[in-house]
């Protein structure tokens, strides 16, 4: 019932933040490895971004991608918030006095993230490919035709499905541990302080922002990447053709763009992430008070 829970609960938050997710990606992409100045800025800011899309895509554009959205959503935050509600639930995370362990939080947060990343990560390949089409007078990053996991299949074998999948890993990795450990830390002190009355909505929602705040942090380096490695042209054999790897993107992209280049989109970033954040562990802790009330 966890992983079932969990996964509503970050579908609930998709359908809500896909149009900023189609907006961060198109950000992302844009004048990709080309220095400031060379190249047309489609995209000015998040509000720009979303005017000019409905006006030449249409309103639809805003929600591109949004079925590989919600079942990587459902697949990889079912396993990541149902493993970690679980192992808390069980009282794994947590000393001997009941206070929450940063460090374990931290760990059981990232290695739960990266499991259900690694499985869900074809899905959210079709997904970047799917929201980074567009018309061509607004086109960025390499434009993708194909519509399926079939079509990719076919073309560069099963393994092909996990191209990029190592690249995301480190994305993943800090968000998932940085968010997780965050909203359990900051909950954990405001209970403590009684600042707001046990399970109450307002304490989830405080700590929700506290985490989705920091996620935006430490985590846009890392999609940047993943967005980036996911979203490349590929040779006959599915190899990509622009990056080698991880730190080949970061390289490559400081070196022509500036080190500014790993935070673009950031504001598209907090716009959505921030909100997803809040909105996927507010679901899920308020249906967890839910069934745990119920069930008893």
């Amino acid at each position: 019932m966890d992983f079932l829970m969990s996964g509503l609960a970050a579908c609930g938050a998709c359908l809500f933040t896909n149009p900023l997710e189609v907006v961060k990606t198109r950000m992302q992409l844009q004048g990709e490895l080309q220095s400031s100045g060379t190249y047309r800025r489609h995209y000015k800011n998040v509000f720009h971004a979303f005017i000019t899309i409905g006006k030449v895509d249409g309103l639809a554009a805003l929600q591109k991608g949004l079925a590989p959205a919600l079942l990587y959503q459902f697949l990889m935050n079912g396993i990541r918030l149902g493993t970690y509600g679980l192992v808390e639930a069980r009282g794994y995370l947590h000393t001997a006095e009941g206070t929450l362990n940063p460090a374990l939080s931290a760990a059981t947060g990232a290695l739960a993230g990266i499991t259900g990343a690694y499985l869900g990560s074809p899905i959210y390949m079709v997904k970047t490919h799917l929201q980074a089409q567009a018309a061509s007078e607004i086109a960025v990053g390499h434009q993708y035709k194909h519509q399926a996991l079939t079509e990719i299949a076919q073309k560069h074998g099963l393994m092909g499905l996990w191209r990029g999948a190592v690249g995301s890993l480190p994305r993943v990795f800090v968000g998932s541990s940085t968010q997780l450990c965050t909203f359990s830390t900051t909950k954990d002190f405001m209970t403590q302080w009684e600042i707001f009355p046990p399970q109450s909505w307002k304490l989830t929602l405080a700590a929700s922002m506290v985490s989705g705040f920091a996620v935006v942090l430490t985590m846009t380096p890392f999609d940047v990447v993943s967005t980036r490695l996911y979203n490349q042209p590929t040779d006959a054999q599915g190899k990509g053709l622009m990056y080698r790897g991880i730190l080949d993107v970061l390289l490559q992209t400081i070196r022509t763009e500036g080190i500014f280049g790993i935070y673009k989109g950031i504001g598209a970033s907090y716009f959505r992430l921030g909100p997803h954040t809040v909105l996927s562990l507010f679901f899920w802790d308020q249906l967890r008070i839910l069934y745990y009330t119920y069930a008893k």
